[in-house]
């Protein structure tokens, strides 16, 4: 069986498969998306194709909505050509129950999709036409945190015809230039509401997006590229919103057994594979059960009834109150502990360290003992069921193919929401930190992760960090089996507001940190013992 539209007519071998299939008119439904676009997405990878896709699809099933997505991709272009395009826009969605079961199905909302680039002219055309649309209502952004940033090649400006006599702007090399670019098409289309919904895993993503659209648009307004009015369109909320939201799905890269279990009950071209951009992807997408989607209810043009899929609808502050429980109580620090001490002892999968007696323990003590006491309560979602189903389901799902060192990207741009923000309230609420003994233990775990050797002396790659040459100059002498070598170079990081939100000096619990950093190079099985020491 081919995984195409025709393919899909051999109903009797998918049912054999175990795959479940799409009851409405696919064909149908992408007619009508392309004629009368309601949704665009930008960012083609994972966690859209299978959560946001599938979001779309469920309306589908049930009648809800006539249309499906627009898939566009402003960066990996291979992406459209490797996985999409062959496929018909198929997605095979492989959901991992914690029995080791799983649930197949696939997501054909995904209509069209697009390589959107000013540097092709006929695709761009299309992103143009889907912007001038009265019926779009909504484009939303998974481009993760980095996508929002503008360059300064931006401020080249190139112009694109609109009509036959109106020149505008257009940013070609971010994609924040595109959209502010398709935002003035917009503007000069008619003017007709839209709402621009940011579902990165990022604080605050909506103002993230809002500010970058407007910097770049001030930029071209000071060039003369546009005038006062496209300012005042898109600064009116009621006429371009940019609502908050937080999104929640572990989606790890796709495993290769996976690729040959679907090929074995005779799903053809399922295994996993690397693109010309270095991107790890699959015919397939799989991950967890547990899905989260909480987005500010601001949609001047009206909008899905997204509900009707599982989709939170609410105000911006309780939007914001979600995320703060997520990021800095109920997942998010506990990944980044598992990550750090995942790499110093070895682990490969996530799952395998809620086994370990002590870093379970840890992450109970992160979440249950230090985070409830000072969690954001959002009403909508309950803090302590929360974080009961990640330690007790999601986590420890050992169907999961989830790595610590995946999750140990960036970490020094995480640690001021996942520790700080903790660290903040307690010294609110009680003066200082110095009660806090677990996440102290995770910092660190996170200091000693810097150095690059595991806890039996081997040394290991560090994953992708900003900030990595800079915090392994601060640590400039330190050696993993010898603590006299440690004098103060600690201090550069621990009292680095920037880093945590906070001095931990002035929060009161660097000397912890410090303390257990060195209890961690006293040399093999240091990390190990320290862990027991202070998990006892």
């Amino acid at each position: 069986m081919r995984m195409t539209l025709e393919g899909l007519g051999d109903r009797e071998g998918w049912k054999r498969a175990g795959v479940a299939l799409p009851s409405y008119d696919i064909e149908a439904a992408r007619v009508r998306t392309v004629r009368n676009p309601a949704w665009v997405h930008f960012g083609a990878g994972n966690i859209f194709r299978m959560f946001i896709g599938g979001i779309a699809d469920s309306l589908l099933e049930q009648n809800l909505c006539k249309t499906g997505i627009i898939c566009a991709e402003t960066f990996s272009f291979d992406i459209i050509d490797e996985i999409y395009k062959p496929y018909d826009n198929l997605v095979l969605a492989v959901t991992l129950r914690p029995d080791g079961s799983s649930d197949r199905r696939i997501i054909a909302s995904l209509s069209e999709a697009v390589r959107s680039s000013p540097s092709n002219a006929a695709e761009w055309e299309r992103m143009k036409q889907i912007f001038a649309s009265p019926s779009l209502q909504m484009a939303s952004f998974t481009i993760t945190e980095k996508g929002y940033a503008l360059t300064n090649a931006d401020g080249g400006f190139l112009p694109y015809i609109q009509g036959d006599m109106e020149k505008g702007p257009c940013g070609a090399t971010s994609a924040m230039g595109q959209v502010t670019a398709l935002l003035f098409h917009r503007f000069v289309s008619g003017a007709t509401p839209v709402a621009l919904v940011s579902m990165d895993n990022c604080s605050r993503n909506g103002k993230k997006l809002r500010d970058s659209v407007m910097t770049m648009a001030e930029k071209w307004l000071l060039k003369g590229f546009v005038g006062r009015d496209f300012i005042e369109y898109i600064s009116d909320e009621k006429r371009v919103s940019f609502p908050w939201s937080m999104i929640d799905k572990i989606t790890p890269r796709p495993s290769e057994e996976i690729g040959r279990e679907l090929e074995s009950s005779g799903i053809e071209n399922m295994r996993p594979f690397v693109t010309e951009k270095k991107t790890f992807i699959a015919p397939f997408v799989n991950a967890e059960g547990p899905q989260y989607l909480v987005i500010e209810d601001n949609f001047p043009n009206g909008r899905p009834p997204l509900e009707k899929a599982g989709v939170y609808m609410t105000d911006r502050d309780t939007v914001n109150s979600v995320e703060r429980m997520k990021v800095t109580t109920c997942l998010n620090p506990l990944h980044t502990a598992l990550a750090v001490y995942g790499c110093l002892l070895g682990y490969k999968l996530i799952a395998d360290e809620m086994k370990d007696a002590e870093l379970s323990e840890l992450v109970r003590r992160i979440g249950l003992s230090e985070g409830m006491p000072v969690v954001t309560n959002p009403g909508i979602l309950s803090p302590e069921q929360f974080v009961d189903e990640v330690i007790n389901t999601r986590l420890p799902n050992p169907f999961v193919p989830d790595t610590p060192q995946r999750i140990s990207c960036d970490t020094s741009q995480k640690v001021g929401i996942r520790f700080g923000e903790t660290i903040k309230s307690y010294v609110e609420k009680y003066g200082d930190a110095s009660k806090l003994e677990a996440i102290p233990l995770a910092i660190a775990g996170w200091c000693r992760y810097l150095l690059a050797v595991d806890d039996d002396g081997n040394s290991f790659e560090l994953s992708p960090d900003p900030m990595a040459d800079e915090l392994r100059a601060s640590l400039a002498g330190i050696v993993w089996n010898k603590p006299e070598s440690c004098g103060d170079q600690l201090r550069k990081i621990l009292a680095n507001d920037k880093i945590f939100g906070i001095d931990l000096y002035e929060a009161g619990i660097a000397a912890k940190v410090e303390s257990m950093f060195r209890e961690e190079l006293l040399g093999a099985g240091a990390v190990r013992a320290t862990l027991k020491k202070h998990l006892a």
